[in-house]
C-alpha cells in the first residue's frame, strides 16, 4: 500500500513573530465569526513557511479554547494525489475540530453563515485509546490505527475559506500555507449512517454517493485516501511526534480525508449522502 508522504518542512523553519502569528489568528477568527472573507495570509507574509501556518492555526485554536470551546478531534486534508498536485505539495495537511463544529444530520444550516462553503465525503475514526507514533524504532501501521479505533462512521466535512480562494482584487490564488493557517479549511462535521467496528468491513472499499438536489454530484471509494483511510491517521500521528504536539487521544474524532472532490453549497440546496450498507443521511442549506 502507498504510505503517506512525509512533511518535508522543518519544524523549526519559522519566520513569523509570535505577535504576527497572533494577529493572523485573530483576523481569521473574526472572518469566521462575521462570515466575511479576508486577504490571504501569504499576501502579507509571502515567505512564511508551513511551520508558521500551523502556528497560526494553533493560535486560533487557543483563542477558541479560551472562550470555552473543547477540542474534540482533527481533520486530515489533501490526501488525494489530484488535490496534492493542484496545491503543488506532496503531503496532506491537518486542522482541528471543536465541539461547536459538530452539526446534526437532517438539519438545515444557513449558507450565509460560512465563507464559500463546500462539502466533502469522508470516513471518521473515533479512537478508543490514545495513538502515538513511537519516538524511534518501528513506525505506526494500519493495524495500529485499527487497534486504537472504537468505530468508523460515515461523515461529511463542511469546509470554508475564511481567506479568499482567489482574491477578487488581485486575482491571486491562495496557497497551501494559507489553507493550513485557515484551519485546513475546516468548518464542521456531520456524522450519519451506521457505526462499524474497524475490522468488520474492508474500509478501502467503502463507497459513497453525494447527491445535491437529487442529482449525483460526486462518488468515490475510501481507498482514494492514500490507498487506505488509516494511512492519513498514521501521517497525522507522525506529524504530532515530529512537532512535539503529543498524541491523538482516546475519544477524539479523526476525519480521515475526503475521497471525493468538494461539492459547492448554495442557499436552497438539499444534500443526500448514500454510503450503501452503512446508511444514508441528509443536510440542507437555506
Amino acid at each position: 500500500m502507498n504510505e503517506p508522504a512525509a512533511d518535508n518542512t522543518a519544524v523549526n523553519d519559522i519566520t513569523l513573530t509570535d505577535g504576527e502569528v497572533g494577529s493572523e489568528a485573530a483576523l481569521l477568527d473574526e472572518a469566521e465569526s462575521s462570515a466575511e472573507q479576508i486577504r490571504q495570509t501569504t499576501s502579507v507574509y509571502p515567505d512564511m513557511t508551513m511551520a508558521d501556518a500551523y502556528r497560526v492555526q494553533d493560535a486560533w485554536l487557543n483563542r477558541k479554547l479560551a472562550r470555552g470551546r473543547t477540542l474534540i478531534g482533527h481533520k486530515i486534508g489533501l490526501t488525494s494525489r489530484a488535490m496534492q498536485a493542484a496545491m503543488n505539495i506532496t503531503t496532506p495537511d491537518s486542522g482541528f475540530l471543536t465541539d461547536d463544529m459538530v452539526f446534526v444530520p437532517g438539519s438545515t444550516l444557513s449558507a450565509a453563515r460560512f465563507c464559500d462553503p463546500k462539502l466533502e465525503i469522508e470516513l471518521a475514526f473515533v479512537l478508543a485509546s490514545d495513538l502515538e507514533a513511537p519516538s524511534e524504532g518501528t513506525d505506526l501501521t494500519i493495524d495500529d490505527v485499527l487497534d486504537a479505533t472504537e468505530y468508523v462512521v460515515p461523515a461529511v466535512e463542511l469546509i470554508a475559506a475564511r481567506s479568499f480562494r482567489r482574491d477578487p482584487r488581485t486575482g491571486r490564488t491562495r496557497t497551501v500555507i494559507d489553507t493550513i493557517s485557515d484551519n485546513a479549511a475546516d468548518a464542521g462535521i456531520i456524522y450519519g449512517g451506521e457505526r462499524v467496528a474497524p475490522r468488520s468491513v474492508d474500509l478501502r472499499w467503502i463507497g459513497a454517493l453525494g447527491y445535491r438536489n437529487g442529482i449525483v454530484e460526486e462518488s468515490g471509494v475510501a481507498a482514494g485516501v492514500l490507498d487506505h483511510p488509516a494511512n492519513g491517521i498514521i501521517w497525522l500521528a507522525n506529524r504530532y511526534r515530529e512537532t512535539g504536539a503529543g498524541r491523538l487521544e482516546a475519544g477524539q474524532t479523526i476525519l480521515a480525508g475526503s475521497f471525493t472532490r468538494p461539492i459547492d453549497v448554495r442557499p436552497g440546496d438539499v444534500f443526500r449522502f448514500d454510503y450503501g450498507r452503512l446508511g444514508r443521511f441528509e443536510l440542507a442549506f437555506d
